[in-house]
């Protein structure tokens, strides 16, 4: 008997691996790895699944309609050219799969979000990955290796992992230099933590162009991530496609009226901005004091590059670990002497400096 055959460069994808978050043996421990917001959940939203959940026996509404509504009301969208998704990674895999295949090619920044190149060769096409200056997107690279066969410029804008954003006039220049019929991508995921200085998510430009999107989640700020509610903004003839490829009640009951819930308090949404803005500064003060390499960022996470290289830093994980405390490593990224940490609570900022600081200390 003969074995399905994956078809040629699926077995090529390195899988995604998420952060670590527990220790395996059911005590608590300081989740610094995935980027999620340290206050929670907003209590509007956890009543909102809460009540949704009751109702669990009926299919969802498939158009996410009461959602993009609120999601139009708050960003002054059109609702039409809003489209839900299973968190912003399912929106950002099918586009792909819609626009490029076999033959082309998809084009990221190198050290931008790791599902990029997963989602290329998924659909067939090849990832392409243009250099950094200094941890932080250059346009000019990414001009320079766009080529005919470019059908997708995947733009993380705050970029994960390392922090870094450029300007909204940078992005425009992007867009403006790529050919016509390349689809930009702006992914801005951790738009709400960053300042308005010279910044925007990317709806001007899709509001100005019929070749640019831009996707949001609620996994950060919001800290919904467990449940999975991402969305896409686009042109008209984009929003169509994606509609055709979607599954048809992709986003469940209880994640949409929780989203929907967490908009309505911005509130709690202004405490997260704040406690990240306070924690922020303090936690690149300290981790530079201590000798480490750490770019400005805009976001709820640090880069933090040790000089003693890669098998520092990953004496430096596993140390943190030992105290049951979890950080990103980076090898996946390409950056092997770095590890990325995001803004926690207070407690858990303090714990984390002490333990790596007695680290340095030693080494």
């Amino acid at each position: 008997m003969t074995a399905p055959t994956p078809r040629p460069g699926i077995l090529d994808i390195e899988p995604y691996v998420p952060g670590k978050s527990d220790a395996g043996d059911g005590r608590p421990v300081i989740k610094l790895s995935s980027n999620e917001s340290a206050l929670g959940p907003s209590p509007l939203a956890v009543e909102a699944a809460k009540r949704a959940a009751e109702t669990v026996v009926r299919y969802p509404d498939g158009a996410a309609t009461d959602l993009r509504e609120a999601l139009g009301g708050r960003w002054t969208l059109d609702p039409a050219r809003i489209v839900c998704g299973n968190g912003s990674d399912e929106l950002l895999e099918m586009l792909p799969r819609i626009y490029a295949g076999p033959g082309d090619e998809v084009l990221y920044s190198q050290y931008g979000f790791a599902l990029y190149p997963i989602a290329a060769r998924a659909a067939g096409a090849t990832p392409v990955a243009a250099p950094e200056a200094d941890f932080r997107t250059d346009v000019d690279a990414m001009l320079a290796a766009a080529t005919e066969r470019t059908r997708i410029v995947f733009l993380a804008n705050p970029n994960n992992p390392t922090g870094s954003r450029i300007p909204a006039s940078e992005v425009r220049r992007l867009r403006e230099g790529l050919p016509d019929d390349a689809l930009l991508v702006i992914d801005s995921a951790y738009a709400e933590f960053v300042g308005r200085d010279g910044y925007t998510a990317g709806e001007d430009l899709v509001r100005d162009s019929d070749n640019t999107v831009m996707t949001r989640t609620f996994s950060k700020i919001y800290s919904l991530a467990g449940l999975r509610v991402g969305w896409l903004y686009g042109p008209a003839d984009v929003i169509d496609a994606v509609h055709r490829v979607r599954p048809p009640f992709n986003v469940n009951g209880p994640a949409l009226a929780a989203a929907a819930a967490a908009l309505g308090d911005e509130e709690h949404v202004v405490r997260a901005r704040e406690h990240n803005e306070r924690l922020l500064p303090r936690l690149t003060q300290s981790l530079r004091g201590m000798g480490l390499s750490v770019p400005d960022s805009a976001v709820n996470f640090v880069l933090a590059r040790f000089p003693g290289g890669p098998d520092q830093a990953k004496a430096a994980e596993t140390h943190l670990a030992a105290n049951r405390i979890f950080v990103r490593g980076l090898d996946a990224y390409g950056i092997p002497d770095g590890l990325r940490i995001n803004i926690g609570l207070d407690r858990e900022m303090e714990a984390l400096t002490d333990a790596l600081r007695r680290f340095m200390e030693a080494a």
